[in-house]
């Protein structure tokens, strides 16, 4: 198993979800990101909460079959860029084990 951790532009972000979710993926994690890196856009702002950052991410997670991740890299690529500077990045990472909570037995099942 996979995990698909995406620092996607916030306003690309229902894009992104609805591309994933007609593509069959619908089990996903997202949460506001913020972050810096290389690049500052012009309408970039410094966050209130933490000083050092200025752009507002979405952060999207699916853990995912291993043949499945690059599907879904295309995806967020195809609905996540405009071919601008400052939109994110992909990481893929190993899933060693997965747990249910409500039975805590581990599962691949329904990923």
């Amino acid at each position: 198993m996979r995990e698909v951790k995406a620092f996607i532009r916030e306003e690309r972000i229902v894009e992104v979800v609805e591309g994933l979710r007609d593509a069959g993926f619908k089990s996903l994690t997202l949460s506001p990101a913020e972050g810096t890196g290389k690049f500052t856009g012009e309408k970039a702002l410094p966050s209130l909460q933490f000083p050092v950052t200025h752009s507002k991410m979405t952060n999207l997670q699916i853990v995912c079959r291993k043949e499945d991740v690059e599907q879904i890299v295309r995806l967020i690529h195809k609905h996540g860029s405009r071919d601008e500077k400052g939109e994110g990045l992909i990481y893929i990472s190993e899933v060693l084990q997965l747990f249910k909570v409500r039975t805590g037995k581990s599962s691949t099942q329904d990923i």
